[in-house]
């Protein structure tokens, strides 16, 4: 009994110390996109700046595939030992287990929460030749004639399609969807007027708005964005959608609580640093640290807001 005493107090004290030792070695953080895309950006600012605070090597691993799932699964598996975290978004880990009939993982089971990154605001875009000028006059035009627009989006079951879908039903119409495989090749379809408008990443439409084919008519965030100065809401004209693409921090179900308020911690502070901050405001993304519990209803609140809303469309995913 004693001896099964002492290795239980061992135990209790070697997650604290483990935690405070964090890293001790190469640190793989895995991205479930492609590189060059925004989580990979983002998880190579927060590498390069952890590898020179803390001196360790971080290592970032590109698995894209299955709309974020094979890249999220491949974080779900890894040892909880924290030598591999993941950067998700709200694809994988909040939208697709409402489009796939079966993930090889449980976002709920599977997953830590360590934090939110950052968050990108996405904006409703029209053609100039569609002769409107606010979101109002959109819904006016649109409601008068039901099927007869196209909207770009990155794909089918994006946060792009969702959110135009979610604008058509709110205003009572209807409109056909186009998918393309990035934004940019939406943004292309957009500015040939392939397509009317769309709802897309902030960055890849707002410079090609400077050249007067593209006119910028809302956010799509809950509240206006800094990043984004005069722009309205979705909500202030009306219609009541909300479409916030956003990032977190995420590792494989068991990770020891103390190691992730040490990894939780540091990335938060790394994220918040003015460097970063200006890095991501050239993107026009904002740093958005959190804690696990508030990561947790963020992703709740997804849920919510777009199950009524995959249902309602039908919208699936076939695998």
């Amino acid at each position: 009994m004693q001896r099964v005493a002492a290795a239980l107090t061992i135990m209790l004290f070697a997650f604290p110390a483990a935690a405070q030792d964090w890293p001790t070695g190469t640190i793989k953080i895995i991205v479930p996109f492609g590189a060059g895309a925004t989580p990979d950006l983002v998880a190579r600012l927060v590498a390069d700046n952890m590898h020179q605070t803390l001196g360790h090597t971080f290592i970032v691993e590109n698995k894209p595939g299955a709309s974020g799932n094979t890249g999220t699964d491949a974080i779900a598996k890894a040892a909880p030992d924290g030598a591999t975290i993941g950067v998700s978004i709200g694809g994988p880990l909040a939208i697709n287990p409402l489009l796939f009939g079966k993930l090889p993982y449980d976002p709920n089971k599977d997953l830590v929460l360590i934090t939110m990154l950052a968050t990108q605001p996405s904006v409703l875009a029209v053609n100039t030749a569609l002769g409107v000028n606010s979101v109002g006059e959109l819904v006016t035009l649109i409601k008068r004639n039901p099927g007869k627009y196209n909207f770009g989006s990155i794909g089918t079951g994006s946060l792009s399609q969702l959110a135009m879908v979610a604008i058509a039903m709110k205003s009572g119409t209807e409109l056909v969807h186009v998918p393309y495989a990035s934004s940019p090749q939406a943004v292309t379809a957009l500015l040939r007027n392939d397509v009317q408008m769309a709802c897309l990443p902030a960055i890849s439409v707002v410079p090609q708005a400077k050249g007067g084919a593209i006119k910028v008519l809302a956010v799509s965030t809950a509240g206006r964005s800094a990043l984004l100065s005069g722009v309205p809401t979705l909500k202030e004209a009306g219609i009541d959608v909300e479409a916030d693409a956003w990032m977190g921090l995420v590792g494989p179900a068991g990770l020891p609580d103390a190691v992730v308020a040490r990894i939780g911690g540091l990335v938060r502070d790394a994220i918040t640093s003015p460097a970063i901050r200006d890095k991501l405001a050239a993107q026009l993304m904002e740093p958005i640290p959190d804690t696990p519990a508030d990561f947790r209803a963020h992703i709740a609140a997804d849920v919510a807001r777009w199950k009524p809303i995959i249902a309602a469309a039908n919208i699936k995913i076939s695998q």
